[in-house]
């Protein structure tokens, strides 16, 4: 078929990854500006944390040695150790931070194609070595980190070395990849094709389709197909009991989706190698308008009628005032919506301009638009200064970690009639703990990073001093009692950031109990020897 395409060479665009914090190490904080940014929280003090050398760290034995027809697979270089032991969460970074590294995998593979993932759970199964799937180590759940303890060695499998895209179906507007591409090295691939995936989490640069997949990642659009599910055709997955590969269609109702089993099954059934994913033309229409509300409730009641009017805006950010002045988008206790719009066809100046309509219906105040072909269309200077405050969040982070500060990141979703009064419990409760914890008030903020016709995605911040050496306690304190706060009122324990470890206790209540049983059973029948990353989403044995 002319317009379908086997592809055998893609982009490979790796960027450099900081082996102890979020992205490019090129990005991180300078000391100074780790200084001035604790300044800004009141009670923090002191001065940066160094960042420990590879050479530094202590890491533990490698207990486990790879078969000779393997070890070309695999490495125990102490750099790839510890470059693989934690994800990207607020405990990781500061753990890294001290040296801590006990819980390093004795080996990292790096698998080429299938029948390497394939060769490697063999020998991991018969030699009781936990696989711990790698994507490209961006998870804030502690989803790749080892934590059980019971078996006799740990291998995390990097699929870093399988990211092609390796056939287009220009027709049915879809491709076969590779689990392993990073966010850029898939959109590169694409590109020439007029194609696009439409999926740019905030991770997109350090994150692979298969994490996407295996954590069932929210995207940047903020209504329609928000998750990566809603993109998914069909998944190829290598699990310990043999390959399975769902049939690609557009729709079925031939009884439960086997795409949904591995969907968000964290690497626990079966390692994801291929995925047939649904495209879309790449945008040529943009555009974007902010609107400053002086109310918060009434900013909250704009977003619901404009996300319960089908207009479908691709952007659609509500910052809180503690939000809208951390991003140095609007100060004066005001809210900001930030509106976007996109089409690969069609002109959007009037479904902008019917977005600002609603959200002036309910008080808001516009402050600017713009429209542009193109990808370089950017928006007006309040879209465009939230894009650049929320690129360079993570990097805020670690810097603040390198200086004691807590940080806390949590996201949720629940219906609208809740929402009220679950943003008024996590500022009294949450608040509440960080006091407990920390002796200090906390700083807690709020934006809405999707939402639907039935109900908001907050993502809430909290900022507070913390103690050197206690800072790994305090937001264990911290992370319980929100979660706690969200199962209280019906919220859930995650709406794209995954279970991991981390979110266990809440996922655990939140969860059916007949769920779990069927979940352990499938566990049980496809990885029989328990490897696949344990103790994450249930505990095998119950």
């Amino acid at each position: 078929m002319a317009d379908r395409t086997s592809l055998s060479h893609g982009a490979d665009i790796a960027p450099a990854r900081s082996w102890w914090g979020w992205g490019d190490p090129g990005q991180a904080l300078p000391d100074a500006e780790c200084a001035e940014l604790a300044a800004l929280v009141p009670g923090a003090a002191g001065t940066a944390q160094p960042i420990p050398s590879i050479a530094s760290l202590e890491l533990p034995p490698v207990r486990v040695s790879a078969p000779r027809t393997l070890a070309h697979l695999v490495s125990g270089d102490p750099a790839d150790r510890a470059g693989h032991t934690y994800g990207k969460a607020f405990r990781d970074v500061v753990r890294a931070l001290h040296g801590d590294l006990a819980a390093a995998p004795d080996l990292v593979a790096f698998p080429r194609e299938e029948r390497d993932v394939v060769d490697l759970l063999d020998w991991a199964a018969a030699s009781d070595v936990a696989v711990i799937p790698y994507g490209a180590g961006s998870s804030v759940v502690g989803g790749i980190e080892y934590r059980a303890k019971t078996h006799s060695g740990v291998l995390s499998m990097d699929l870093s070395g399988m990211g092609r895209v390796l056939e287009i179906d220009r027709v049915s507007r879809s491709a076969r990849i590779q689990a392993g591409a990073l966010g850029p090295c898939l959109k590169a691939q694409l590109r020439p094709h007029g194609l696009t995936l439409r999926h740019f989490p905030q991770s997109f640069a350090f994150s692979t389709l298969g994490g996407w997949l295996a954590t069932r990642a929210g995207g940047h659009y903020a209504t329609l197909h928000t998750h990566i599910d809603d993109l998914t055709a069909a998944l190829r997955v290598v699990t310990p009991a043999g390959v399975s590969e769902s049939l690609r269609l557009p729709g079925s109702g031939a009884g439960p989706s086997p795409d949904r089993l591995f969907l968000g099954s964290e690497g626990t059934l079966g390692i994801i190698t291929e995925a047939w994913m649904r495209l879309q033309d790449r945008p040529v229409h943009k555009a974007s308008a902010s609107v400053v509300f002086d109310r918060f409730p009434a900013a909250v009641d704009a977003v619901r009628a404009i996300a319960q009017s089908g207009l479908h805006p691709a952007n659609c950010r509500l910052l809180d005032p503690g939000e809208a002045a951390l991003s140095g988008v609007a100060g004066g206790g005001r809210s900001v919506l930030v509106l976007g719009v996109e089409s690969a066809h069609h002109p959007v100046d009037g479904r902008l301009a019917e977005l600002v309509a609603l959200a002036r219906d309910h008080g808001g105040s516009p402050v600017g638009g713009s429209t542009a072909a193109g990808d370089s269309a950017v928006g007006d200077s309040a879209a465009e200064a939230w894009r650049s405050a929320f690129l360079r969040m993570p990097y805020i982070r670690d810097g603040l970690a390198r200086m004691s500060v807590i940080s806390e990141t949590f996201e949720t979703a629940c219906t609208w009639d809740r929402f009220p009064e679950l943003y008024e419990a996590v500022h009294r409760d949450v608040g509440a703990a960080v006091r407990a914890a920390t002796g200090a008030e906390a700083l807690i903020n709020c934006r809405f990073t999707h939402v639907y016709p039935d109900g908001p995605a907050p993502y809430f911040t909290v900022i507070a001093p913390g103690r050197r050496g206690s800072e790994v306690a305090m937001w264990d304190a911290i992370k319980a009692a929100a979660m706690h706060t969200l199962g209280e009122h019906r919220a859930t324990v995650t709406h794209h950031h995954a279970v991991g470890r981390d979110h266990r206790p809440g996922y655990d209540r939140q969860r059916p109990e007949p769920f779990a049983l069927a979940l352990r059973a499938a566990k049980q029948a496809l990885d029989p020897a328990g490897i696949l990353n344990p103790g994450v989403l249930f505990d095998a044995a119950g």
